[in-house]
């Protein structure tokens, strides 16, 4: 049955007032947001749309990996395939084109960047069990994402300010589960304050082959209140993970694993993917006020090393390094009679590779094949790699130096021209500039299905400017309710990885223009949002028949969606709710390479973006301690490819329960997702050849936990 949207949007929009007319005695703000602005501001104020999902939300849900936090916020795709931090994150489209890791979403820590300057992010290094809060802010445009067009995630940490309990928290489940957290916190003198957090997690994942992962995460914090109330803040952290990547799926396998539940033994070639880090992080944040003008100071600085086996050659990289600055000031002023925000800063931030290098695999199972030779009119033997049986590093495939640097400026104002009318205005520039050099002595032919001598020495120097602005505004319809409206756009640069498959990639432009409505109340709290993105240049992954991806300019996408979501609490211990995101995205132009040729897929829908995406939840809290929490996501089909040739059906209410109970200083909590034991794909795909691949989504799996404050 088809549903007009038409229809579905003067639906919601009539519930919308309705809400407000019957509750308006009854007003409560809300959510605070310090990520689309920089500084505190209710959701219900900002132009645009955001997510803010609280403290309680993230302990009932034992939220270890951060997808499973913002996994049911409309216009947000947020997986794993592997049951670990290593997530595939999409926001309205954007990151879609990312092989591994995050591309196109700034992330972002306390105000500090963990994106690096290309775009990419990395979560092994974000312990979630000391996250206190996370925002999500959609689409392009903010003042804090450098070289982002998706948006911007922002985690807040319990601030070592806080007086918050120390905790003890253990937990044990099936396929291997096991997690320990410890936090203590406390006062060294009047004005010092420290914290220490250790953190370590295993899972086996024995359901299938090569999916073990362990991480050890420790982090000590340290703050000091000056006499003249200024403050100081800073961080070190270790962390070391070791994560074994599973293999994807043929159309057969995933038959099979759809009536067994077990994945074992695929004939997919690279058994022994791995991402293996170890990182130290560092960080120090100065603020203090001169009256009106507040500065805020931040540095930063990481270093990394990771062996990191993928499809054809295996990566081994230990010197790497990014270190950057933020000097921001906020300054309150006046406007019109009413308070004015003000908000600027510089940003620099270089990411550094010395001697990264490739290794080919040296435990090999090869296979051999018979073609006819057309000069010896016979049929002659050809050997390629069949299988690999291990991630030992064989010969040196390539070494590479490289450094990127970005170095910008922000401005925001926000201002009232009347006590109902809200304007924020705001824009970017950034210089981003790619150093490459190395020497690739042997490469992966993906048509071969083997080694073959490499192209040799290379030199790539490209650099970008990109540019940001938004300007929106927000009308107070009523005491509870607020309409909006915004136009946002933003660049996006290639990666460095995509520069080195293609030199001549350009950098991209997105256009976002929104019109939403935003209700709090006492007892509900409800976003709508209507938006169209378009665009220009965007970078679109092509996969050939090898699964290589291949990265090109798509001449033109227009996105096109519709995302509400609504919480009610029926009563001061119940709370039900859920979200609601239509997605119509497509190519208006582009050209997709096929075999040497050239294909239109004008018109076509985007692969992985289902049309139809939503999730229900309800919450109990009893007076007494007991509590429990059900939550139920569907995900509807897509096209696997660019062409459209085939759609992957998707999953329907894949439900996660928990059920716990607080007695005093202790807490029993048991957590159960994919209540139940659904079969099915976290991500299907098909490439230009019609080779179908499917990577597997997690079985039911279920994790006692106890948690004793102290």
């Amino acid at each position: 049955m088809k549903i007009s949207t038409n229809r579905v949007l003067l639906c919601f929009l009539a519930a919308g007032f309705s809400c407000s007319t019957l509750i308006a005695d009854n007003i409560d703000l809300g959510e605070v947001s310090v990520t689309a602005t920089k500084v505190k501001k209710a959701t219900k104020e900002v132009s645009e749309s955001i997510a803010v999902v609280n403290e309680e939300t993230i302990e009932d849900k034992n939220i270890l990996n951060v997808q499973e936090a913002i996994d049911t916020i409309p216009g947000v795709i947020a997986a794993s395939s592997t049951n670990s931090p290593s997530p595939k994150l999409i926001i309205r489209g954007a990151g879609l084109k990312a092989r591994y890791g995050v591309r196109e979403i700034m992330v972002m820590k306390d105000g500090v960047p963990m994106t690096d300057p290309d775009s990419f992010t990395r979560f092994d290094f974000i312990d979630m069990q000391d996250i206190s809060s996370i925002e999500v802010q959609k689409g392009p445009g903010s003042i804090n994402a450098s070289n982002a067009t998706g948006g911007v995630i922002q985690l807040i940490t319990k601030s070592v300010f806080d007086e918050s309990t120390n905790r003890i928290k253990i937990g044990a489940g099936n396929d291997g589960q096991k997690n320990l957290n410890f936090k203590i916190r406390g006062a060294l003198s009047e004005s010092d304050f420290a914290s220490l957090t250790f953190s370590k997690r295993e899972v086996d994942n024995n359901w299938r082959d090569n999916n073990e992962f362990d991480t050890t995460q420790l982090s000590i914090k340290y703050g000091h209140i000056f006499e003249d109330t200024s403050t100081l803040e800073s961080e070190i952290s270790y962390t070391e993970s070791n994560l074994n990547l599973p293999a994807s799926m043929t159309a057969d396998e995933f038959e099979e694993f759809k009536q067994t539940g077990e994945q074992h033994d695929t004939s997919y070639q690279w058994q022994n993917s791995a991402r293996d880090s170890k990182i130290l992080s560092a960080n120090v944040k100065y603020e203090k006020s001169f009256g009106d003008l507040t500065y805020k100071p931040r540095v930063y600085f990481n270093k990394w090393e990771h062996f990191h086996p993928v499809t054809g050659l295996i990566n081994d990289s230990d010197d790497n390094m990014v270190l950057g600055t933020d000097q921001e000031f906020n300054y309150k002023h006046s406007l019109f009679g009413n308070d004015a925000m003000l908000v600027g800063g510089l940003t620099w931030k270089m990411d550094r590779t010395n001697d990264a290098k490739k290794y080919t695999y040296r435990d090999i199972d090869y296979t051999t094949t018979y073609v006819w030779d057309p000069i010896s009119h016979s049929m002659v033997p050809v050997t390629s790699i069949g299988k690999t049986t291990s991630n030992a590093e064989g010969d040196l495939a390539s070494t590479e130096d490289s450094s990127t640097m970005l170095y910008g400026f922000y401005l925001y104002e926000s201002f009232k021209p009347t006590e109902k009318l809200g304007i924020d205005l705001s824009t970017r520039i950034d210089r981003l500039s790619f150093d490459i050099s190395g020497n690739e002595i042997t490469t992966y032919d993906y048509s071969a299905k083997n080694y073959v001598t490499g192209a040799g020495l290379y030199d790539i120097s490209k650099s970008f400017t990109l540019f940001s602005a938004k300007a929106g505004m927000t009308y107070a319809l009523s005491d509870t309710l607020n309409g909006y409206i915004s136009i946002a756009t933003a660049n996006q640069a290639p990666t460095t990885s995509e520069l080195g498959d293609n030199e001549g990639l350009d950098k991209m432009t997105s256009i976002n223009y929104e019109v939403g409505l935003k209700g709090r109340s006492e007892r509900v709290s409800y976003d709508l949002a209507i938006f169209q993105n378009d665009v220009q240049d965007e970078i679109i992954q092509i996969r050939d028949a090898g699964g290589n991806s291949i990265y090109d300019n798509a001449g033109k996408t227009k996105k096109r969606g519709l995302e509400f979501n609504i919480a009610y609490s029926v009563t001061d211990n119940i709370e039900l709710g859920g979200a609601y995101a239509y997605s119509d995205f497509k190519f208006v132009t582009f050209n997709e390479k096929v075999m040497g040729s050239l294909i239109s897929r004008d018109g076509n829908y985007l692969p992985y973006i289902p049309k139809n995406q939503y999730s229900l939840y309800a919450a109990y809290h009893a007076d007494n301690g007991f509590k429990t929490r059900i939550t139920a996501k569907s995900y509807g089909d897509y096209y696997m490819d660019n062409a459209n040739t085939q759609k992957y059906k998707g999953y329907d209410f894949v439900t996660d329960v928990m059920i716990g109970y607080e007695y005093g200083a202790h807490s029993f909590q048991l957590n159960v997702n994919n209540l139940f034991d659904k079969y099915y794909a976290m991500e299907a795909s098909k490439d230009v050849y019609g080779n179908e691949s499917y990577k597997a989504a997690v079985p039911r799996n279920f994790m006692f936990t106890y948690a004793y404050n102290f």
